[in-house]
């Protein structure tokens, strides 16, 4: 598996909007659905990468915590789903139900979303603030598929509950590394990162 890093994108650009459908309600997903919230996590998973499988079920209990804490949460999945149908709408929707994602799954099948966000890897974070100012890009945890060390989520906890209690966000933030974006041949951002090997 190539590993890919995520591009980092600068602190407190603004979350670009998104109009995407939740594979498992159908409905209609927007970025203003959040606005009232004391913030928001942007989450780019799939199915199939195993840096995402590797920490999905301790995500899905990771998100259904602060969702009950009043945090907007959507996982999006913007892989090439013609090269690769596992993770295709049907089978996110399966994924979805098996795993317990009470969030909502979106499906950017265009991969304009993950190019507005400059996505690079999967899983990549974002969470944004009240204002939808990014406050964290980086990984879950330092745990990897392979090693030794458990997967805890705690970067991305330690930045979320920050945020929640209106503290500084804890410094340095690092990385998010995982497989690649799937692009759909020809449609490769100008950002897109060589991996690491």
């Amino acid at each position: 598996m190539a590993r890919t890093a995520s591009t980092m994108l600068p602190l407190g650009e603004v979350a670009p909007d998104f109009e995407l459908t939740d594979v498992v309600s159908g409905q209609t997903v927007r970025r203003d659905d959040f606005v009232g919230r004391p913030g928001l996590l942007v989450m780019f998973i799939c199915n199939h990468c195993p840096f995402v499988k590797h920490l999905a079920d301790p995500l899905a209990d990771f998100c259904r915590r602060y969702r009950q804490l009043g945090l907007g949460v959507v996982g999006i999945s913007s892989n090439d789903v013609e090269k690769y149908p596992q993770d295709d709408a049907d089978a996110m929707r399966v994924e979805a139900q098996q795993r317990g994602y009470d969030f909502p799954y979106l499906l950017d099948e265009t991969q304009v979303v993950a190019k507005a966000y400059q996505a690079a890897c999967t899983p990549d974070f974002f969470l944004f603030d009240a204002n939808f100012h990014l406050v964290y890009r980086g990984q879950f945890d330092s745990s990897r598929p392979g090693g030794e060390l458990p997967v805890t989520g705690q970067d991305l906890a330690a930045a979320i509950d920050a945020l929640l209690a209106g503290q500084p966000i804890p410094e340095p933030q690092l990385p998010s590394l995982g497989c690649n974006i799937k692009w759909i041949p020809g449609n490769e951002p100008p950002y897109f990162p060589a991996p690491l090997g």
